[in-house]
């Protein structure tokens, strides 16, 4: 079965987090371990999720906050790497907090794979016409949560089951795309149109 590499952001995803109840309750989910969350360098955490992907080849992103940010960064500048879908949940504006301000700018280029974008309304950490408008430059679906914070413990979300419906949903989209690339060629993704879903 593919593997979901779960991706934590700055300070990491401790329990009750919603990461954490994914790793713990599905076997196929790994957890990232990324080097000193407290004080991330992005060299450092890109050479750290490179070689997980590497060990784990057509894997699942699923990355919160900062590994959302990290994921884009990661897929933007190789986007050989064989990974299947990404799912970007409240990533975080990089010139918010100087702890993580060296890893903007975020990129504003298509991913070469599925993604989804979840982003809320009340996010404290980027506004939601931000995430809309990286979600457009990627290429992403948008999932709006309405006001659900940063979609994390503070805001309510421990167990999370509608996370992975959209990473199934991801995995489902993925195989389409790759059903039509020996008709159309490595182009067969959907012309890069921004689709609003709204979470019930």
């Amino acid at each position: 079965m593919t593997k979901t590499l779960i991706v934590p952001g700055l300070d990491g995803s401790p329990a009750p987090h919603w990461q954490q109840w994914w790793a713990a309750t599905e076997h196929d989910a790994i957890p990232v371990e990324l080097s000193e969350p407290e004080r991330p360098v992005p060299e450092v955490w890109e050479i750290e999720l490179g070689g997980m992907i590497l060990r784990h080849p057509g894997c699942i992103l699923v990355g919160h906050s900062l590994g959302a940010v990290l994921i884009a960064r990661m897929l933007a500048t190789w986007p050989h790497l064989r990974v299947r879908a990404a799912l970007l949940v409240a990533p975080a504006e990089t010139n918010v907090a100087t702890r993580i301000g060296h890893f903007g700018p975020i990129p504003e280029v298509r991913l070469d794979v599925p993604t989804t974008v979840v982003a809320s309304r009340n996010d404290p950490w980027m506004s939601f016409g931000r995430a809309r408008h990286l979600a457009r430059a990627w290429g992403s679906e948008l999932v709006d949560m309405g006001l659900a914070g940063h979609i994390n413990v503070a805001s309510g979300f421990g167990p999370w089951a509608y996370g992975k419906e959209l990473r199934d949903d991801l995995a489902h989209r993925a195989a389409a795309q790759t059903a039509l690339q020996p008709v159309f060629g490595t182009a067969a993704r959907p012309a890069n149109r921004l689709t609003t879903r709204i979470a019930l």
